[in-house]
Order: structure tokens, then C-alpha cells, then sequence
């Protein structure tokens, strides 16, 4: 329970059993020079009621702005029940695994974690879980670099079109591993990345290329010809994707005529809320041929001497991570609690709810794009088919123009320039199924407002 409350009575049992006569001589170690024996600056105590009504005006003052930013965190519906689950004793303190005995629950959880994104990704085999997704991109390149025994250039072909976010600690990550980044353009009229773009390519050494999907600017990728025309060059191909896209576009596992190598991604939009920056999980599955090359934990499933089925880690052990020269990754944290959420959350939604919530992302997107481009002033940018976000040109610089909509509160979007300036005044915006046809219209309207304002000063 999330409360257990102690009574005067309680605490006199409780140590009378440890063979103490008060709180304080718990602590006689410290000496009584050092103690602060009134804490001036504190303010006095407060009832459950007074705090929970302290917190509620606190939180008011930040508002409840509607929001239209996604670049690579997405506010989606999440059922009351997952965290619900999730704050169970069993799962919220389980942190470990590693004693097969003691954490068969736990293990079990990230063995069906494991199962749900390999089937969603079409892969073969899965981990339970990386820091992040931009740290999940640089430890896939990392990882490709390993696995590609063809290749001795480490050379990693990235579109431009990549998150710049991921673009940026994949140069961090591998910057002093002698590990080449090359940057791709996208196309200008698609925003994609063209098969043009590696005819420059052909016949050198390059390791592997990666291809996110859909891309930064929410525009998808023809993954097929991508694919297929890497492996030719003798690449891995690495896909980059949002997870909820999964529930209604093609898996990785079937991208060209034989698949990708690796796929990664960011697990926040699968039950973790938007929370001042935080937090988020990585996800990585792979081909069979492949996995003892990819990095963080994986959890097995075996049968014990009277046939009852068991799980436990396989193939790595915590040790093999603690050797740094000899590691597949120097990073060691995964993220279970946001895999218990994310498990919980597709095994709620299953597969038709998680399709639901794409077509409705989809659907929310292609109003948002209508009702904003109704304004003079604004137009889209790419004429490819999108996900659940766009870029939107706007005639005057972006970023006075989002300030303006946070104080009618609105959070309008992300501002291009900083990022891709040849781009101009751009906007990118988001909309999931958690956005109303009221949200859109009110959007449309502050938008409206701001440009009109701007105009007439």
C-alpha cells in the first residue's frame, strides 16, 4: 500500500524489540554539536488534506496548456490501471534480476516485454531495455560496427532527417571510438531520404546505414528501396522507430525483400507520461545471427527439473559490463519500472487498441495540418505521407510566434531554425489521439490571432 501508518503505540513496540529507548538514539552517533535542533526555515506540518491541496495550487501554476509538440516525446492516453499495476509493491521496488530465484516475476515481465517488441518490430530477438532512445541509436551503430565483419571502415550513413537530439549523443557516444558519422541530406520537396542520396555510396566501405521511420519531420520513409539498396552495398541497415507507427505501418523485419539488421527506438510513447523531461526507455531487437552483439540484459525462458517453466538472464551476465574494454556497452542502466509500464500498456491495449491509437494520431494530425494551413501565412512544408506530426512554414520567425501561444496556452510546437536554418521560419507540429477537434479549433484560432497581431504592429 502506498501509506502505512505508525502509531505512538506502534513505534513504542518497535523499539522496545531493537532494545531502544527513542528515535533519537538511533542517531547518538552523531555528536550533538552537529545536530540542528530546530529547523527555523522549515514550515510547520501539514495533514494528508493541507498537503494534497498545497501540491494541487502549486501544480496550477504552471498551467495546463494544450500541447502540439511531440519531436520525439509524445503525449498519449494512458489508462489509470497501468500505473496503477505498476505501483504495486511486486513491480515498484523490484529492481534486480539478478537472482533468478528471488525475481521470477520480474523476469517473466521482461520476457513478455521482449516477445511484445519482437513481434511488433518483426524481429527475432529483443533486450529488456536500453537508457534512452537516443543512447539505443548510438549503441546500435556501436553494435553494427561489431557485427558487420565485412566492413573495417566504421563508417555510419545517417540522414539529416534523424532526430537531431539522437544525431547528437551518437556523436558524443562514438565521437572517440573511431567510429565516421556521414550526414545525409533529405530531399526538399519530401523531406526524405532519397535513393539518390547513396549513389555516391556505392562500391566504398560503409558499415551500416540507418534509417529512422517515420522520420524527424514526421514523413515516411520508402524504407523498402532503402533497405534493399543497402544491402547490396553490403551495409546493415539500422531502423530508427516510434513504436505506436508499428500498430499500422510495416514492421522492420519485413522492410525490402529480407529485413532490417537492427531496430531501436524511444519506448516513452507506450505508457510514460510527459514528465518535466523524463524519463524514457530504450528499445533494441535484432536478427538471431546478431545478439550476442547487442548490448543491456536478456531474459530467457527454460523449464526447471520437474518441467515447470523458468526465466533468467542468458547469454550476458552484469559482469561482462563491468569489464569496460571488453564490454558491448558501457552503459549499464535500463530502465524496468518503464518496461513494467510499457508491458502492462500493450498488454491492455493489445493490438487493435494500439492501432487505434495510431489511426487517431494520423487522423488528429492531417486535421491540425488542414485547420493550420487555412491560415494566410502558413503552409506545409513536405507533400509525403506522415505520421502524427508535420512541418509547417510559417512567414515570419517561429520563435516569437510560440512564445505568444504559451501565453494563451498553447504549446504550438518545436522551432526548426536551430536545427535545420536552411528550412527557414519552420514549425514542426504534433497531434495524437489524446487531441480533440475543440483542441485543434482553439489552436487555429490563438494561431490566427498572433499572426494577425504580429501583422498589424
Amino acid at each position: 500500500m502506498p501509506f502505512i501508518p505508525h502509531t505512538a503505540n506502534d513505534i513504542r513496540e518497535m523499539l522496545a524489540v531493537i532494545g531502544v529507548p527513542d528515535i533519537d538514539a538511533l542517531f547518538d552517533e552523531i555528536p550533538r554539536e552537529l545536530r540542528c535542533e530546530v529547523l527555523e526555515s522549515i514550515p510547520a506540518g501539514l495533514t494528508e488534506m493541507e498537503v494534497g491541496r498545497l501540491m494541487e495550487e502549486r501544480a496550477t501554476r504552471d498551467g495546463r496548456r494544450l500541447n502540439f509538440i511531440g519531436a520525439g516525446a509524445y503525449e498519449h492516453h494512458i489508462p489509470a490501471a497501468i500505473w496503477a499495476i505498476v505501483a504495486r509493491g511486486e513491480f515498484y521496488s523490484a529492481y534486480t534480476p539478478y537472482q533468478a530465484e528471488a525475481s521470477q516475476g520480474t523476469l517473466q515481465l521482461l520476457y513478455e516485454f521482449q516477445s511484445m517488441m519482437t513481434s511488433l518490430t518483426g524481429m527475432q530477438a529483443s533486450n529488456a531495455s536500453l537508457y534512452d532512445g537516443a543512447s539505443a541509436v548510438a549503441e546500435a551503430c556501436l553494435m553494427a560496427v561489431r557485427a558487420n565483419r565485412r566492413s573495417k571502415s566504421a563508417r555510419i550513413l545517417v540522414p539529416a532527417a534523424l532526430n537531431p537530439v539522437y544525431r547528437a549523443v551518437l556523436a558524443s557516444i562514438t565521437g572517440n571510438q573511431d567510429v565516421s558519422v556521414e550526414v545525409l541530406p533529405y530531399d526538399a520537396r519530401g523531406g526524405h531520404l532519397s535513393t539518390a542520396a547513396l549513389e555516391k555510396y556505392r562500391g566504398e566501405d560503409v558499415t551500416a546505414l540507418v534509417i529512422q521511420q517515420p522520420n524527424f519531420f514526421g514523413t515516411l520513409e520508402d524504407v523498402d528501396a532503402l533497405t534493399d539498396l543497402a544491402h547490396a552495398e553490403g551495409m546493415l541497415v539500422i531502423a530508427v522507430v516510434n513504436p505506436t507507427s508499428l500498430a499500422v505501418l510495416k514492421p522492420p523485419g519485413e522492410w525490402g525483400s529480407k529485413g532490417v539488421d537492427i531496430v531501436c527506438g524511444e519506448g516513452q510513447p507506450l505508457g510514460v507520461p510527459l514528465s518535466s523531461g523524463g524519463p524514457y526507455f530504450g528499445f533494441m531487437t535484432t536478427r538471431m545471427e546478431h545478439v550476442r552483439q547487442m548490448p543491456g540484459r536478456i531474459v530467457g525462458r527454460t523449464v526447471d527439473l520437474d518441467g515447470k517453466p523458468g526465466y533468467t538472464l542468458t547469454l550476458q551476465a552484469r559482469e561482462q559490463h563491468i569489464r569496460r574494454s571488453k564490454a558491448t556497452s558501457n552503459i549499464c542502466t535500463n530502465q524496468g519500472l518503464l518496461v513494467t509500464a510499457a508491458t502492462i500498456y500493450l498488454a491492455l491495449l493489445g493490438a487493435k487498441g494500439l492501432a487505434q491509437v495510431a489511426n487517431a494520431s494520423i487522423e488528429r494530425t492531417a486535421q491540425l495540418v488542414a485547420a493550420l494551413t487555412r491560415i494566410r501565412g502558413v503552409h506545409a512544408v513536405f507533400d509525403r505521407p506522415r505520421f502524427n506530426e508535420a512541418v509547417l512554414q510559417l512567414d515570419r520567425p517561429v520563435a516569437p510566434v510560440l512564445e505568444a501561444l504559451t501565453a494563451r496556452g498553447i504549446v504550438g510546437g518545436y522551432d526548426l531554425a536551430p536545427h535545420y536554418p536552411a528550412l527557414g521560419c519552420a514549425l514542426l507540429v504534433c497531434a495524437t489521439e489524446t487531441r480533440t477537434a475543440a483542441d485543434i479549433d482553439a489552436y487555429a484560432r490563438a494561431l490566427a490571432e498572433v499572426l494577425d497581431e504580429a501583422a498589424a504592429a
